[in-house]
Order: structure tokens, then C-alpha cells, then sequence
């Protein structure tokens, strides 16, 4: 956790002489290797589901519906069973999620990550085997669990571990791990369809590799020294601090147990507290965020991408390769976005990302729909490849990353796990309702589904721009100052003089900058 001068710009930030050093790049990418697991269940879904061997085994309905001729291609996938395999795992995820806010707080950011690491290794053996669709749907539980504790874990550990000037760049490697997950998924998944009996079981069983290095990663790493202090346990928060820093990290340490201190007598029943007045930009946040991410489409084209391409005409091995086209797109512009995001800022990243995906959705609605019913041309389906790229791009540099890097960055110490954990609840549970319904909204709006989604992209473009204030290089102790000077939700912060001392130092380093 890193804290310090109140500024905006890199150029007269204080935090606490933290450096980047090699013992805080090296726990931060172990931390976020927690991402793998999320990534890899993304991209493997999809491809699973479009494997021949699987649906005949599982749901052979549809593999009848994929020979009739006369059937139409937007609704041969469009199967309630088959997306329940995909959309229960976000079921268990969302309760295990709200669990992990608790536990974090009594155990540690670090414990319950180690926790999600087991619970997904369990569930990918139990897919592995799978002999019925019920032992599918138990697996994919478990496998709930374990992304429901990481998710909610990880981005918190990654927020408090890395330097103020950093963090940015820092916690969106956990979106970084996810985007590598989705590749290595999908290209795992092109080489297990040549395994023509057995491939799916390939697919599902490699996930315990990811699941076993985020249990041994969460096993070499400190918890965080935020969790230590507010457990009491001073020494190996300074131990910690120092490990990471690199150095004497006193003054750190000292601002860490201030901030604990201060929220103390606030940090019982956090979640009746977050939904009080005097927290509400926070409570806002922790929904809207996840919400918009999911509803720029991302995931569902991300889940279903396999199936999205067969559907407009690309044969199976064209579309799984089509599916990692997509993902290398995605991890590239992540890439960027962690070059760039602690120094352009989120709000331009969020504008930038978010005209590419509606000018891009639009696009590939139209072509869709000028086809009608007819196969695509080869030019006109490598538009369409082309184009969602494009939008996987604008993605990857805007709500991908931001939508993990605003929330672990935002919350008070008091409600930071309880907010953490609303967000990802939020962020599965909204997941669960577009695997659950994707399909069938294929098959109902057909290219019209992307003019839905570019028209929420837009929405969230707007409310971005207006209601949430650029956080880039702020100490996580310093966000209260920043919220209580917005032009809107200034209105709900209650200034006391701890708070006005520090919107005073954060004003005057703003203005020396």
C-alpha cells in the first residue's frame, strides 16, 4: 500500500520513498497470476462447447440441429442446458465472492487467495472426469468458488502492495493474467479438437495448471501490509513493507496504521455502512463499474467467440483459430494499457476505449445484418474478424483493465473488502445473466445484438466522463480527499478535519505540479 503527497502527476508524488523494486514486481506478477484461473475458464468455455465430441456426448439436441439445413444459424446453440454449463459457475462465484469479503478481512488477502487456487484445482478434476451433465455443473460450482475468492482478493492485494505511482499499472496485470489465460484456453482448445474423443477432457483438465501455480504463487508471497496491520500484526507488516520497498519503510508503515486506526470503530458491519449516505460514490461505483463491463459485451464474445464465428459461417478449426486471433489482440492492447494507464490517466483510456467499441460493434452489426440468412462472403467475414479485433482492442485498454484497477483502488480501508466484494459480485452475477441469456439473444436479435451493446457502451462512456474523477497516482489514503472535491458526490462526504487537511495537501501539490 503505498501513500504520501496527495497528487495527481507523477512529477511530485510522494510516496513514502517506495521504489520499484525487484521483491514488488516480483510479488505483484505472482499475485496477479490469480487471473490465469479466471482467463483460462473464459476462453475454454467456449471452445469446449463448439467441439463435436463434447456436444455429442452432453447435448446431443444440438448437434441434430447443426445437421438439419433448414436450421437457423443464429439459433443452433440456442440451448438453456448448455448455457447453465457455462453461466453456473457464476452463480457460485458471485455467493463465494460475498463470503470472500469476510474472509479476507479475518485471514488475509493472501490466505483466501491460496484458498481460490485449491477450490478451482478441485473443480477442474472433477470437469476432467465428468460422465454427466450434473458432475459437469458440480465442477464448474467449484470452479466458481475459486474465481469468486480470487477475483475479489486479488485486485485488493495488488491496490495495497504497489506503489502509489505504479499501482495503475500494477493491478491491471491481474487483467493482463486474465487476457493470457484466454489465450493459452484458446490455444489449447485448437490443438485438443484434433483429439476427436477425449479433446474436451483435455480442455477442462489442463485448468488445474493455472489453478496450481496460483496456490504455490500464493504460498511464496507476504500478505499485504494493510491486512497485517489491521490484524494486529505490526512486525510482519514492517517486514512486508520492507520486503517490498526495498528499503525503510517507517513512514509508510506509520500512515498504514493511521488510516487502520482511524477506521477501526468503523470496520464492523461494513456492509450496512457502505450503503449509508456518506459512502454512497463508493457503493455507486462498486456496482456501476462491473456492471458497464459487462454490458460492453466483451465476455459473452469472449465465452462464446468459437461459437459466434461458426455461426457466421467460419468452419470449426477457422473459428478456433479466429477465437485466438481475438485474444492475442487483447493481451497486446493490455499491454499497452499498463504502459499508459499511470500516465495518461483512466478517463482517457475509458473515452478512447469506448468510441472504438460502439463505432466498431456497429459496424459489424451492419454487416450482419446487410447478409440477412445468406453465409458471409470471405471478404465480409474477415471484416467482421477485423472489426472485432478493433473492438477486443478498445476493450483491452479501457474497461478491461480500469474496470479491476478503479475499484481495488477506490474504497476506504473500512469498507475496502465489503466494497471489493460488491463489485465482484456484481461483475459474476451480471456475467451469469449474459451467458445465461446470449444465446437466445443471438438467436432473437440476431446482428442487432451489437447495436444493443454499442448502445451501453455509449452509456457508460457518459457516465464515466461526468461522475468519476481521475484517481492516476492518488495514495489509496488520499481518495476521500479526491471524492469530496467532485463537482457531484462531494454532496454525500461528511469533511471533518483529518479530511480537510488532506483535500489541503492534495489541492496544494495538485497546484504545484
Amino acid at each position: 500500500m503505498a501513500g504520501g503527497g496527495f497528487t495527481v502527476d507523477h512529477g511530485q508524488a510522494d510516496d513514502y520513498g517506495g521504489k520499484l523494486t525487484a521483491s514488488v514486481i516480483v510479488t505483484c506478477l505472482m499475485a496477479a497470476s490469480g487471473g490465469l484461473i479466471f482467463g483460462y475458464d473464459i476462453g475454454i468455455s467456449g471452445g469446449v462447447t463448439a467441439m463435436e465430441s463434447f456436444l455429442k456426448q452432453f447435448f446431443p439436441g444440438i448437434l441434430r440441429r447443426m445437421e438439419a439445413s433448414q436450421s437457423d444459424e443464429y439459433c443452433v446453440y440456442d440451448s438453456q442446458l448448455l448455457t447453465a454449463f457455462t453461466s453456473s459457475l457464476y452463480v457460485a462465484g458471485l455467493a463465494a465472492s460475498l463470503v470472500a469479503g469476510r474472509l479476507t478481512r479475518a485471514v488475509g488477502r493472501q490466505k483466501v487467495m491460496l484458498f481460490g487456487g485449491a477450490t478451482f484445482f478441485v473443480g477442474s478434476i472433477i470437469n476432467t472426469a465428468a460422465v454427466n451433465v450434473e458432475m459437469l455443473i458440480l465442477g464448474r460450482i467449484l470452479l466458481g468458488f475459486g474465481v469468486g475468492f480470487t477475483n475479489q482478493a486479488t485486485p485488493v492485494y495488488l491496490a495495497e502492495t504497489a506503489p502509489a505511482r505504479w499501482r495503475g499499472a500494477f493491478t491491471a496485470g491481474f487483467q493482463l493474467f486474465i487476457a493470457v489465460g484466454v489465450v493459452v484456453a484458446n490455444l489449447t482448445n485448437y490443438g485438443a479438437s484434433h483429439v476427436r474423443a477425449w479433446g474436451w477432457r483435455l480442455s477442462l483438465g489442463l485448468a488445474a495448471v493455472p489453478a496450481a501455480a496460483i496456490f504455490l504463487f500464493s504460498l511464496l508471497i507476504p500478505d499485504t501490509p494493510s491486512s497485517l496491520v489491521a490484524r494486529g500484526r505490526i512486525d510482519d507488516a514492517r517486514e512486508a513493507l520492507r520486503r517490498v520497498r526495498g528499503g525503510d519503510a517507517d513512514a509508510e508503515l506509520r500512515a498504514i496504521e493511521r488510516a487502520v486506526r482511524d477506521s477501526a470503530e468503523m470496520a464492523q458491519g461494513a456492509f450496512r455502512r457502505i450503503a449509508t449516505r456518506r459512502y454512497r460514490p463508493y457503493l455507486v461505483m462498486a456496482v456501476a463499474i462491473p456492471l458497464f463491463q459487462q454490458l460492453t459485451g466483451v465476455i459473452v464474445i469472449a465465452f462464446f467467440s468459437p461459437v459466434l464465428f461458426r455461426t457466421v459461417g467460419f468452419g470449426s478449426d477457422t473459428a478456433l483459430i479466429s477465437a485466438v486471433i481475438l485474444g492475442v489482440v487483447n493481451l497486446v492492447s493490455l499491454l499497452i494499457s499498463s504502459i499508459v494507464v499511470d500516465r495518461y490517466g483512466r478517463k482517457l483510456l475509458f473515452m478512447t476505449g469506448g468510441a472504438q467499441m460502439i463505432l466498431s460493434q456497429v459496424a459489424v452489426a451492419w454487416i450482419l445484418g446487410a447478409a440477412g440468412q445468406a453465409a458471409l462472403s470471405r471478404g465480409h467475414a474477415v471484416a467482421v474478424l477485423v472489426l472485432l479485433c478493433t473492438y477486443s482492442a478498445g476493450f483491452g485498454w479501457s474497461w478491461g483493465p480500469l474496470s479491476w484497477i478503479i475499484p481495488g483502488e477506490i474504497f476506504p480501508v473500512e469498507v475496502r473488502s465489503a466494497g471489493q466484494s460488491i463489485s465482484v459480485a456484481v461483475n459474476l452475477g451480471v456475467t451469469f445473466l449474459q451467458a445465461q441469456i446470449f444465446l437466445a439473444m443471438l438467436c432473437r436479435f440476431k446482428a442487432g445484438t451489437f447495436v444493443y451493446y454499442a448502445a451501453w457502451v455509449g452509456v457508460m462512456t457518459a457516465f464515466v466522463a461526468v461522475f468519476l474523477p481521475e484517481t492516476r497516482g492518488v495514495p489509496l489514503e488520499a481518495m476521500p480527499a479526491l471524492w469530496a472535491r467532485h463537482w457531484y458526490w462531494r454532496r454525500f462526504l461528511a469533511t471533518n478535519d483529518i479530511t480537510e487537511q488532506m483535500m489541503r495537501h492534495y489541492h496544494n501539490n495538485k497546484l504545484l505540479s
